[in-house]
């Protein structure tokens, strides 16, 4: 998903949760942190392409690969 996607659905304030380092699936626990959270500015692309966003709690973008929508009653 890009950048313009992930805002037409999800607007700032969207619960999230946010994998900093890695993911669970990637199988490095040493690097491992589960982040829940909201979106605080909309996604945009890097220079490269990649789509971030930024979440409270974290200081640096995220790439939107490492940030699940809390969706329901989850």
């Amino acid at each position: 998903m890009n950048a313009d996607e992930f805002n037409n659905l999800y607007p700032v304030g969207t619960p999230v949760v946010a994998y900093p380092l890695t993911r669970p699936e990637d199988e490095t626990p040493e690097f491992f942190e589960r982040l829940t959270t909201v979106t605080r500015t909309p996604a945009r692309e890097l220079g490269d392409g990649t789509p971030v966003i930024e979440v409270d709690g974290y200081a640096a973008g995220m790439p939107l690969a490492h940030v699940d929508v809390v969706t329901g009653g989850a």
